[in-house]
């Protein structure tokens, strides 16, 4: 795997954890405004893991020419 491609899997994970808190968060205080920035949040880590798993099979490809 990559080093680029480590950092987005690890980043994106983050990012969905720390929206899964911020919608928690949201939910529990009734802020509304709060728990759709964790949604999104939580979609943009999804994104970037992706990102990161298209570049790590990207490299295994390369890797045997």
């Amino acid at each position: 795997m990559g080093n680029d491609a480590e950092k987005d899997i690890i980043k994106g994970k983050g990012k969905q954890v720390e929206g899964k808190v911020q919608q928690e968060v949201g939910k529990l205080g009734g802020d509304p405004g709060r728990e759709a920035g964790g949604w999104a949040k939580e979609q943009h880590g999804k994104a970037q893991e992706g990102v990161g798993e298209v570049k790590d099979s990207l490299d295994g490809k390369n890797d045997g020419n």
